[in-house]
C-alpha cells in the first residue's frame, strides 16, 4: 500500500513505433479507425514460414534520418533499437523536457527501457564474420547494438539521463513491467521524471520460435488484415508484431512547476507470477496468479472493482483468449452488462512482444485522454465461453465514447509472469 506521503504520478509523454502508425497522432487516428498493420512478409514466405505474416512498423528512411546520424547508421542493424530510439525521444519531446548540457546529466532523470533480446540481425552478422575469422570487422557498434541494456543506455547518451538507467526483461510483461518499475521510483521520491517503455526487434530471427511452435495463423497469409482475431470464434493464434512504445511519467509536483501537459495519472499496479503451478507453465498463465495481480493492482490504487470503467486485455487471439477473461470476471467479481468495457488493440498491431506493454500503454493513455475505447477488429462472432461471461456490447466493435475514469492495463508473458497498472483521469 501507498504511504499517504508517496508522491502522486501522471503521464506527460508519449512516444510510439507501432505496425500502424509511427508517431502518436496517427497511432491515435488508426486505434480509433481500428486501421490494421498487419501486411504479408515477402521474407517469411522466402524462409518457409506457415505464417507469411506480421506487424512490422512502416519506418521509412526519411523517419530515420530524423534520429539517427548517417555516422550513427553505419552499421546499424538492430530494429528494436532503432524502434526504441525514436519512440523514446518522441516521448522526452512530447513532455516538453530538455537535453542535459554537455557538462551534466540530469539527476532527476532516469530511463528503464526493457526489451526481450537485441539486434538478431547483429547478432547473426557478428556470428558469420566471427566464424570466417573477420573480428577485426565487426565494428564499434556490434556490442551495444546485441546488448539488452542497449536501448537504455543509448537514449541516456542522447539525452542526458542522471538517475537509474536500466533495461527489464519480462517477455510479453515487459513494457507493463517497466512502468511500475519508474512508477515506485518517482513515488517514493528517488526520480522526478522517467522515461519508460519497451522495444522488440522484428523480422524471422525473433519470429521462427513461435512459427515453429505452431502458435501462429497460417490461413490468413493472402488475407493479412484478417489474421489478428482477438475474442472471436475463429481465433486461431497471434499474428508476430514489432514496435516499441515510451512514455514520460513524472511526479505531479513536478509536472506542475514545469507547466506540462497531463495525459492521465498512475495510481497504482501490481507485478507477480505464477511459478509454474496450478495450471501455470512456461507457455501458459497461472490463473489464480492472474486474478490476484489484479486485485492486488487495484488494493494498490485503492479502487474497488465497481469503479473500473474499462480493461485493456492482453488477449493475443488465441486459446486462451476465453480463460484471460474469465480470470477478469472472477478477479472483478463482475459479468454480464455489468462488466467493464474491454478492448485488444491487437487485431489491428498483432502480437508486438515484448514491445506489447508499452505500444498498448501508450493506446491506454490514449482511450483515457480521448475518453473513448477503441475498436475490436475481426471479430466474426464472439466465443462462446466469453458470451458466457459478459454480455456482447462489453466487447465494442466499433469506437464508443464513454465516460472514462479508471482503466486497467494487465500483460501476461511467457515464463507466467504478469503485471497490472491502475490508470486513472487526471483530476486536480
Amino acid at each position: 500500500m501507498k504511504s499517504t506521503s508517496s508522491n502522486r504520478v501522471v503521464v506527460t509523454g508519449l512516444g510510439v513505433v507501432a505496425p500502424n502508425a509511427t508517431n502518436v497522432t496517427r497511432f491515435l487516428e488508426a486505434l480509433q479507425n481500428g486501421t490494421s498493420g498487419i501486411r504479408f512478409d515477402q521474407q517469411l514466405a522466402d524462409l518457409n514460414f506457415g505464417c507469411q505474416v506480421a506487424g512490422t512498423p512502416p519506418v521509412t528512411q526519411e523517419l530515420i534520418d530524423e534520429y539517427l546520424t548517417p555516422l550513427q547508421q553505419r552499421g546499424f542493424k538492430a530494429t528494436g533499437m532503432l524502434y526504441g530510439i525514436i519512440a523514446g525521444k518522441q516521448a522526452f519531446a512530447d513532455a516538453g523536457l530538455e537535453i542535459a548540457p554537455k557538462e551534466h546529466a540530469l539527476e532527476d532523470f532516469g530511463i528503464i527501457f526493457g526489451t526481450g533480446q537485441s539486434g538478431g540481425e547483429k547478432f547473426r552478422e557478428a556470428i558469420h564474420l566471427i566464424d570466417e575469422g573477420k573480428v577485426r570487422r565487426l565494428g564499434s557498434t556490434s556490442v551495444i547494438q546485441t546488448m539488452s541494456s542497449g536501448i537504455s543506455a543509448w537514449l541516456a547518451g542522447e539525452l542526458g539521463a542522471g538517475n537509474r538507467v536500466t533495461s527489464n526483461s519480462s517477455a510479453c510483461s515487459t513494457g507493463t513491467e517497466a512502468l511500475l518499475m519508474g512508477y515506485e521510483l518517482i513515488q517514493s521520491g528517488k526520480a522526478k521524471q522517467m522515461l519508460v517503455g519497451s522495444t522488440s526487434d522484428s523480422g524471422p530471427y525473433i519470429w521462427g520460435g513461435f512459427d515453429a511452435m505452431r502458435i501462429l495463423p497460417t490461413g490468413y497469409n493472402e488475407n493479412p488484415q484478417a489474421a489478428s482475431r482477438p475474442f472471436s470464434d475463429d481465433a486461431s493464434g497471434f499474428v508476430p508484431g514489432s514496435g516499441a512504445g515510451a512514455l514520460i511519467i513524472e511526479s505531479l509536483e513536478s509536472a506542475r512547476e514545469r507547466g506540462a501537459s497531463i495525459y492521465c495519472e498512475i495510481i497504482g499496479g501490481a507485478i507477480n507470477a505464477g511459478g509454474h503451478r496450478g495450471d501455470g507453465s512456461m507457455t501458459a498463465p497461472n490463473g489464480e496468479a492472474v486474478k490476484k495481480v489484479i486485485r492486488m493492482a487495484m488494493k494498490d490504487a485503492e479502487i474497488e472493482s465497481n469503479q473500473v470503467d474499462a480493461i485493456n486485455g492482453h488477449i493475443t487471439a488465441t486459446g486462451k483468449d476465453a480463460y484471460e477473461v474469465r480470470n477478469w470476471s472472477q478477479a472483478l467479481e463482475r459479468s454480464g452488462d455489468n462488466f467493464p468495457y474491454m478492448n485488444s488493440f491487437k487485431s489491428s498491431i498483432g502480437h508486438c512482444l515484448a514491445a506489447a506493454g508499452s505500444v498498448e500503454l501508450v493506446g491506454s493513455v490514449l482511450q483515457l485522454q480521448q475518453q473513448q475505447v477503441f475498436k475490436n477488429n475481426n471479430i466474426h462472432q464472439l466465443h462462446s465461453d466469453i458470451t458466457k461471461i459478459l454480455s456482447d456490447d462489453r466487447i465494442p466493435t466499433e469506437t464508443i465514447s464513454i465516460d472514462l475514469n479508471v482503466l486497467l492495463k494487465a500483460s501476461f508473458g511467457f515464463g507466467d509472469v504478469n503485471a497490472c497498472v491502475v490508470l486513472k483521469r487526471f483530476n486536480e
